[in-house]
């Protein structure tokens, strides 16, 4: 799952997205509701933020673990700040510059296999963080999950968060997503629409196995259970659980798998 934008497209694709955080937060309200995040405000998804920036920024730059940012110091550090959005400011800039200020051969420690080098990988991995929150901001403005086409997320972007999620995430040994006991293994394409991109998963009671190419590469594979596409930001989205653009083709019983997905596949952060 090595990335596959540049260095600087996901420092912009950081910058991007803390601006659209930031202007929503303000119109829509500390106070308001994230329709994409049950039981948030604005005010939690600005402090969660902040504090995912902080906790990168520290193992960039080699802090001891032990005093790496939790969900819980970093709330009570934002919350005490006096000002929440200078506080998120402050900890995108800084994460920014540690990013630039970081040697090409950075050794640091990154939690998902085959990322790459750890540079790049943080680099990606906050610019997908900030970039889905900044979705959720947007929902928060506008009372409802923004369509694909709404949000300033381009068909690149989009795609390579896909990428990170489906060869980064899902095939992780604590993945939830499994057939059933009893179950017999199954395929599932998915299938960007406006750009030359899919991915084949292989879910079974084993670990899911992903593989990734275009659209004839992964289509090539053999007919496959399900098929799910959309444009590259639709599938972005709605594979994060925010959205529901996805065309799903394929029946894998009474439940279509991919409320299975929506139910089973829960990135956390700790």
């Amino acid at each position: 799952m090595p990335a596959s934008l540049s260095f600087a497209a996901y420092g912009e694709g950081i910058g991007n997205a803390s601006a659209v955080v930031r202007a929503n937060a303000v119109s829509a309200g500390l106070t308001a509701p994230v329709p994409s995040c049950p039981g948030w405000t604005v005010l939690d998804l600005v402090l969660h933020l902040g504090t995912a920036h902080r906790w990168a920024s520290a193992i960039i730059e080699g802090v001891p673990q032990d005093r790496w940012p939790t969900e819980k110091s970093g709330r009570a550090e934002g919350l005490a700040s006096g000002d929440v959005l200078e506080w998120f400011d402050d900890g995108m800039a800084h994460l920014l510059h540690v990013l630039a200020s970081a040697p090409a051969d950075l050794k640091a420690f990154f939690f998902l296999k085959d990322a790459g080098r750890p540079r790049e990988a943080w680099a990606r991995r906050q610019a997908h963080e900030t970039t889905i929150h900044g979705v959720d901001a947007m929902a928060a403005r506008l009372g409802r999950v923004p369509t694909a086409s709404q949000t300033w997320v381009t068909a690149a972007l989009a795609a390579d968060g896909v990428d990170e999620l489906l060869t980064g995430f899902v095939p992780r040994k604590s993945g939830k997503l499994r057939t059933a006991p009893g179950e017999p293994p199954l395929t599932v394409l998915v299938r960007a629409t406006d750009i030359d991109r899919a991915w084949t998963l292989r879910v079974s009671a084993d670990p899911v196995i992903t593989t990734t190419g275009t659209r004839a590469q992964e289509e090539a594979h053999g007919i496959p259970d399900v098929v799910w596409e959309g444009t590259a930001a639709a599938l972005y989205l709605g594979l994060w659980n925010r959205g529901d653009e996805i065309t799903e083709i394929g029946e894998t019983g009474e439940r279509s798998f991919l409320d299975r997905w929506r139910t089973d596949q829960r990135v956390q952060w700790t």
